[in-house]
């Protein structure tokens, strides 16, 4: 076990931890923010530099501190390795930094984008951004594309952090879509002629952080603020049928995995708990689901307005004291 404090905030955690993940075992706001790093992908992290902190000092044998920023998903902690996050001026204005460069070719779609109120880089934005734009040159723009039977890409949202093509490599026996083209030519694409087709593929829409994939059986139906996010399960021989099922009325409008507080699918049985396309996309009927109550949302997140009062809503009947 080695030694790492962050922002302050002695923590204990294994050797080969990454400071993110140090970080996020501690909790509360010394977490980096991370776009493009995924827990469960092999390969994940280093793109979008979003998370970057500085290390202070960089172990008890060697304190010197590290002479630039460094990306916390990819740098693994020292013993008596030294962080700063949210108390550098350096972190907070190379991530302002980082924010206006990946919203130089992001289009202003929040209004009419499934993935508003849930967005990853919605949240980054209203901390770190700011109103205005020094970019002066032409955005670049993609015409919206069918790359599957259920799955539409918008290639003018992505950031490219890779994630789409990372659970693609590793939940489906042949990838037909990757990065093509380099530089600020770069886009996520099919190969010719080929479309995403298998039993898994629809998890790229869950692990995209912007509204670059989209569901297109959910697509212009609801805002997710309108709906009421619901655990629930099913009996199912391809995937674990673990899932998020948002509902309005009695009604299934969309199901997604079930994510964390980090955007991450759970894991469930000691494994991620990946739903299959049968599940996601053509369940939508709520007698072929257990539902097991409501999910419990950050009070403060858009998804919650109007819906819940207690902290804990599957507590509420039990004890009335935790009406807020």
């Amino acid at each position: 076990m080695v030694k790492v404090t962050i922002d302050g905030v002695e923590i204990e955690v294994e050797e080969g931890t990454t400071i993110l993940n140090a970080a996020r075992q501690a909790g509360g706001d010394i977490v980096p923010p991370a776009m493009c790093y995924y827990t469960g992908l092999e390969g994940s992290g280093g793109k979008c530099r979003s998370c970057l902190v500085e290390v202070a000092a960089g172990s008890e044998r060697d304190p010197r501190p590290m002479p630039k920023l460094m990306a916390s998903c990819r740098t693994e902690v020292q013993h008596g390795m030294v962080v700063k996050n949210k108390t550098s001026e350096r972190v907070i204005d190379a991530r302002e930094g980082v924010t206006e460069f990946l919203l130089i070719n992001h289009p202003l779609d929040c209004p009419i984008c499934d993935q508003a109120g849930e967005c990853d880089l919605q949240d980054l934005s209203f901390k770190h951004g700011v109103e205005w734009s020094r970019f002066e040159e032409e955005k670049r723009t993609f015409a919206p594309r069918d790359i599957g039977d259920k799955i539409k890409l918008h290639m003018n949202r992505c950031i490219m952090c890779y994630r789409c093509v990372f659970v693609a490599q590793q939940l489906t026996n042949k990838r037909v879509h990757g990065v093509l083209n380099r530089g600020d030519r770069s886009e996520i694409s099919t190969y010719i002629e080929q479309a995403l087709d298998s039993d898994f593929i629809g998890n790229v829409i869950d692990v995209c952080p912007v509204g670059a994939l989209t569901d297109k059986t959910f697509r212009f139906k609801s805002r997710v603020w309108f709906l009421k996010p619901m655990n629930a399960h099913r009996d199912c021989p391809t995937c674990q049928g673990i899932a998020t099922v948002w509902m309005f009325g009695n009604e299934i409008y969309r199901v997604t995995g079930r994510k964390d507080k980090y955007s991450e699918i759970e894991r469930h049985n000691g494994k991620t708990a990946w739903i299959c396309d049968t599940c996601r996309f053509e369940t939508k009927d709520v007698a072929k689901w257990v539902i097991e109550g409501p999910r419990i949302i950050n009070r403060y997140s858009v998804i919650s307005t109007n819906h819940y009062t207690n902290e804990n809503p599957l507590d509420a009947k039990k004890d009335p004291k935790k009406l807020q």
